[in-house]
């Protein structure tokens, strides 16, 4: 079972994404790389933190591998925008990658720089070891599931039908 975190916008919709995928094993939201311990949406809201609103992902790597992770993330997010993401705007929609192994570091690093390529050197993903994943309140946990009406900025149609985890 391997680990990383995303940060692609509004938490809500990333996570609903990552969790219908083939070979995740579990997600949570949270806050990720940021000036304080422990922060609270509150703190995000009013400048205070500095941190990602982020998605904890555990897979398993036999099923689904970082580099196919990686793909699905470029597929739902703008990676050329900055601090920004749909109609969410501010340091905590930034998008971002945030790992722990060196390992992965050099899968990340290879991807960016290949989609950097594609883009002409404008790509706005922060790639970062991660300093610390501080859960988000439970209400922001698996949020449009318990919101269906939720606001989103992820198509979740983009997940393809051969992708998705048998229900």
């Amino acid at each position: 079972m391997k680990r990383i975190v995303f940060a692609g916008g509004c938490f809500w919709g990333v996570e609903a994404y990552f969790k219908m995928l083939k070979g995740v094993k579990s997600t949570s939201v949270g806050y990720t790389n940021g000036n304080m311990e422990n922060p609270r949406y509150e703190d995000l809201k009013s400048g205070r933190a500095t941190h990602s609103e982020a998605v904890e992902i555990y897979y398993d790597e036999e099923v689904l591998s970082l580099e196919k992770l990686l793909i699905h993330l470029f597929r739902i997010i703008d990676p050329v925008s900055l601090n920004r993401q749909g109609n969410d705007i501010g340091i905590q929609y930034r998008t971002g990658v945030y790992y722990k192994l060196q390992e992965d570091r050099k899968v990340i690093e290879d991807f960016i720089s290949k989609k950097n390529r594609e883009h002409k050197g404008r790509i706005a993903v922060e790639v970062l070891e991660e300093e610390g994943f501080f859960p988000a309140e439970e209400y922001h946990q698996d949020y449009l599931d318990k919101n269906p009406g939720g606001y989103c900025h992820v198509n979740l149609n983009l997940l393809r039908a051969d992708e998705k985890k048998d229900l």
